[in-house]
């Protein structure tokens, strides 16, 4: 009888490229460290050369793959569109894309100042770095990923993609939540359906969006958040490590068009 591949098997990345958008961040290094566990040859994408570059070094020695380090603003059309065919130059073959940066700092507005308070310029900001670098790689990617025979793109979007801000967790902080992400998050998800069914089916295209991860947040932040999750916590880093490497390899081979939610609950509500 024949039960076909292993699970082993199939989250096997071998021999396989893996461009990661945001790979030297806290969500992204995490990442990019399960797809090489698995076998991926890794390419790490950062604002920062020294971030990007000292991510790679230590996936290259931890996992012995092969990774390749690019820096590139995400606001800057130009250096975005030259990032594929950089990776091309070294592996000659991209397959899986993951693009989770995002601007999420103060610099976006929202999270310290009210709403009619936040800019254009920051509303843009944030379309421009979470939206609209996440269009341009695709198309950019697109070739090699049709031709991989693996192909998938996995973009992040976020809770506040899906559902408004409850207000009330921010009560006491000086936080608060920008308009301009949770649009480009909505617009990520909806560019990701939009996608699975223009690109299939050689190429899968999936989002996931996550909860909010701890980050030595105030006490009474936290504890507003998890008491609102039926998991009753915030999440870590280490929760998406399992949902990338499915969407990422052959576990998901018949996954497309999805949004998959690693939310600890939060808008099942």
């Amino acid at each position: 009888m024949d039960y076909g591949r292993s699970l082993h098997e199939l989250s096997r990345l071998d021999d396989r490229v893996a461009l990661i958008i945001g790979g030297a961040g806290h969500i992204g290094r995490v990442s990019a460290d399960g797809l090489a566990e698995r076998g991926a040859s890794i390419v790490i994408v950062d604002i920062s050369a020294e971030r990007s570059q000292a991510v790679a070094d230590e996936l290259k020695a931890r996992h012995g793959v092969k990774t390749l380090a690019i820096q590139a603003n995400l606001e800057n059309e130009t250096e975005v569109k030259t990032v594929p065919q950089k990776v091309l130059d070294v592996f000659g073959r991209i397959d899986i894309l993951v693009h989770l940066a995002a601007i999420v700092d103060p610099e976006l507005g929202g999270w310290t100042c009210r709403f009619e308070d936040q800019s254009p310029a920051q509303w843009r900001r944030g379309l421009e770095i979470n939206l609209t670098s996440a269009f341009l790689l695709a198309q950019g990617c697109l070739d090699p990923l049709r031709n991989s025979g693996h192909g998938t793109m996995i973009f992040f979007g976020s809770t506040y993609g899906i559902v408004g801000p409850d207000w009330s967790i921010y009560e006491g902080t000086d936080m608060g939540n920008a308009a301009g992400y949770a649009a480009s998050k909505g617009g990520v998800i909806q560019l990701s359906r939009w996608l699975a069914t223009t690109l299939a089916p050689a190429v899968r295209v999936n989002s996931l969006s996550p909860g909010g991860v701890f980050r030595n947040h105030l006490d009474s932040f936290h504890n507003a958040y998890a008491n609102k999750t039926p998991l009753k916590r915030m999440a870590s880093e280490e929760d998406y490590k399992g949902a990338v490497a499915f969407l990422a390899s052959d576990l998901s081979s018949y996954v497309t068009g999805h949004n998959l939610v690693v939310d600890g609950g939060w808008t099942a509500w």
